[in-house]
């Protein structure tokens, strides 16, 4: 359902355009023109219009898979990885639940040493299966995490059992297929080198987790071959289904008029998929200075706290009215919205496949390459700066706060006598709108802390404060978990972006071996956690991005609470 008022007209056109230009077809057919003329990161990455019919394949493997480590007794599942490696997992466990009498799965995608070790008391190596997960087999944070927990399951088995209770899901020619080999991991899945992260939802990196919660994986997969059908044949006045290139068209015309600012708003049932789809969208279309901010958790408000430029999407469950007259005020507002209905939670087979090609679609409109992701070694680059200083000082880099009052520091590039007057000559730039090239679009608050649900529910109440206030888009994510999710569009979209980060106090740490199955140390994670924050910190003031810092000391709800009472 589609309530597009006055852009209609827009959106129509343009979808016309994409018929007459034969875009599906050519899409179809891997043309790296649809988007670009150097065909360098395109085509290359077009493997996941095909994965649903590779992963059909799999079946009896994965089925199998499963059952031998039911037999053997896992209870639980520690998922090592980030960004594409680790939410569509997530999506799948928070959805789904766990089937009885399968594997309880954890995802662990923060390297807050708090969270390491909550998860290394937590779980009893002697029954849990450690998913060592990254396509490129060398991302820091996983194989930080993968030394760390293999080191801790030698402490309780015997190195040969140790290695039954490890599995790595990967590309071909990673590193990691060398180190599971050297250390005799149970398993290796090697996924279709042809599909970037963020569309691998569908791929080994997705189904397998999926799989040991108790997923129907045959079924999600025949809901989304449906859909995969069908818009392989969307010139059949019978089978054909254009509607994830509609979907696309409205995003990428309403993104060239303004309206940039994808709002989700989804039935409690299948919230979770926000957080997969805001990676999906933010890092495929947030660069050269263009973008679409994908807004996923956001409260949902009268409409009179919405700028104009917002695009509603209403993902809503059969039989769920929770948000029905929320979203009905804000099209009768002439709001844009598109709702989208699921029959039951396997729909989202549907609706993986349907955002992954409405993003493409989207890129075609914007006139950029949706599979590459240009900016996301700049933070990267300046953490392993940091890192190289502390192994050569033996100490991080100290920068002085502006402001410190009871056990709240700020930093910034300004000063002010009290928090009142930083946090108003900061967001004095707040310009929501269509027309925002003078002002910042959108607040992101950054919480590089310790995931917890009694602080993020602060930060949340902080966030629908700012939102009621200043009428912008707002987004929250914790660090260093979005650098691999939006920290894309941060330092490729046009500089609209208001940017306030959060660190606390970290009362333990947890060394980083330097090899598995050895004891020598030469960093912490608190002490990677720190580079990746100043890292990230460095990397926005280099692309010209407004930031602030925030240190909420050893009590952050409190500090919070002071902090929303400074905001008048």
């Amino acid at each position: 359902m589609e309530y597009l008022g006055d852009y209609k007209i827009n959106i129509d056109t343009t979808f016309k355009k994409l018929k007459e230009e034969d875009i599906l077809a050519r899409i179809w057919k891997h043309d790296h023109t649809v988007w670009k003329p150097d065909p360098e990161e395109i085509t290359n990455r077009l493997g996941w219009l095909h994965s649903i019919d590779t992963m059909g394949k799999t079946l009896p493997e994965l089925t199998q898979f499963v059952e031998e480590l039911r037999k053997d007794g896992f209870k639980n599942a520690l998922l090592l990885g980030m960004g594409g490696s680790s939410l569509a997992p997530e999506v799948f466990r928070k959805t789904f639940g766990v089937k009885d009498g399968y594997l309880n799965l954890h995802v662990l995608d923060s390297t807050d040493p708090g969270m390491v070790l909550q998860y290394a008391r937590d779980l009893n190596p002697q029954e849990t299966l450690y998913i060592v997960s990254t396509k490129s087999g060398s991302t820091t944070e996983t194989l930080s995490f993968m030394k760390y927990y293999y080191n801790r399951a030698l402490k309780k088995l015997s190195r040969e059992k140790a290695a039954r209770h490890f599995i790595a899901i990967t590309d071909p020619g990673s590193e990691l297929i060398d180190i599971a080999h050297r250390l005799n991991f149970r398993k290796i899945f090697l996924n279709d080198p042809n599909i970037g992260g963020r569309y691998s939802a569908l791929t080994y990196f997705g189904l397998v987790p999926a799989a040991l919660v108790g997923v129907d994986v045959k079924l999600l997969l025949k809901r989304g071959r449906v859909l995969q059908r069908n818009f392989e044949n969307y010139d059949s006045p019978t089978e054909g289904d254009t509607s994830a290139a509609r979907l696309g068209t409205i995003m990428g015309e309403l993104a060239s008029l303004g309206l940039d600012k994808i709002t989700f708003i989804m039935s409690p049932d299948i919230e979770h998929f926000g957080a997969w789809v805001e990676q999906l969208i933010a890092e495929s279309t947030g660069k050269e200075r263009k973008g679409i901010l994908p807004v996923d958790g956001e409260a949902v408000l009268e409409p009179r706290y919405y700028a104009a430029d917002r695009l509603f999407v209403y993902m809503k469950l059969k039989d769920d009215s929770t948000y029905d007259n929320r979203v009905k005020k804000l099209y009768e507002s002439g709001y844009p919205v598109i709702q989208l209905n699921l029959d039951d939670l396997y729909d989202l087979g549907q609706q993986f496949f349907k955002w992954e090609t409405a993003t493409a679609i989207a890129g075609w409109r914007l006139k950029i390459n949706p599979f590459n992701q240009p900016n996301v070694e700049a933070a990267k680059k300046q953490a392993r700066k940091v890192v190289a200083q502390y192994e050569d000082k033996g100490k991080l880099p100290e920068t002085k706060p502006v402001l410190e009052k009871d056990d709240i520091k700020v930093f910034a590039d300004f000063k002010g006598n009290t928090i009142t007057d930083i946090l108003a000559d900061f967001f004095a730039d707040a310009k929501p709108g269509l027309n925002n090239s003078k002002g910042r679009g959108y607040i992101s608050l950054q919480a590089y802390i310790k995931p917890d649900i009694k602080v993020e529910r602060k930060l949340q109440d902080l966030r629908t404060k700012l939102q009621e206030k200043y009428k912008m888009a707002t987004t929250f994510g914790y660090g260093p978990r979005f650098l691999h999710s939006t920290g894309q569009l941060h330092k490729g979209d046009a500089g609209h972006g208001l940017f306030v980060q959060f660190s606390a106090d970290m009362p333990e740490d947890a060394d980083i071996p330097n090899d598995p199955g050895e004891d020598t140390s030469s960093i912490s994670f608190g002490i990677l956690k720190t580079a990746q924050h100043l890292g990230d910190q460095r990397a926005l003031q280099e692309a010209g991005r407004k930031i602030l810092r925030i240190h909420l000391g050893k009590d952050q709800q409190a500090s919070l609470q002071k902090i929303m009472e400074s905001i008048s």
